[in-house]
């Protein structure tokens, strides 16, 4: 398995308990949109995605990421080397 996939696994993990729509998650999948998160919500999965990966996400950062593939892409520039 590919540090993506692991990534990606570890992700859909995740959002499960906070995907009350019952969305199938994908690549594509939108966190405001298709998931239907507010501030709040997206604020706790950041902590939570944080903690989990020893990671630093910016405001900026969170400002580019919509999708559920860019928040891997992300996670997997930000863990490489680690």
């Amino acid at each position: 398995m590919s540090d993506r996939q692991q990534i990606s696994a570890k992700v859909h993990q995740l959002i499960e308990p906070l995907n009350k729509k019952g969305a199938s998650v994908t690549d594509a999948t939108r966190f405001a949109q298709d998931l239907e998160w507010d501030s709040l919500t997206v604020l706790d999965f950041v902590a939570t995605i944080e903690d989990e990966f020893d990671v630093m996400i910016t405001m900026n950062m969170q400002a580019e990421i919509e999708t559920v593939g860019q928040l891997v892409d992300a996670l997997q520039r930000l863990t490489a080397g680690k």
